[in-house]
């Protein structure tokens, strides 16, 4: 549904006001139909690696180095986001 509105005799009030309404109603439009991703949520291996933007082999020797931890079930592996997250360090300059 388009609206058209017409600017004459309007005061900067009421366009802030038409303007935060717009806005608004997008933004819980958009929140409905795009998926807030839990913290805990469970990451495949290839769904972290391009999460945290490295190769497979280095996701493989972090987790053997216990750097981030693997969980499975049958021959597949996971990683929780929350705790890679939480792997992360602040760089010193």
């Amino acid at each position: 549904m388009e609206r058209t509105i017409q600017i004459i005799q309007i005061t900067p009030e009421i366009l802030v006001d038409l303007i935060n309404d717009g806005t608004k109603s997008l933004l819980e439009n958009f929140k409905k139909e795009w998926p807030i991703h839990s913290q805990d949520e469970l990451m495949t291996r290839e769904q972290t690696i391009a999460f945290l933007n490295i190769d497979s082999s280095t996701l493989w020797g972090w987790t053997k180095k216990g750097k981030v931890t693997a969980y499975g079930i049958g021959h597949r592996r996971y990683y929780k986001r929350s705790e890679l997250l939480e792997s992360l360090t602040p760089l010193k300059k």
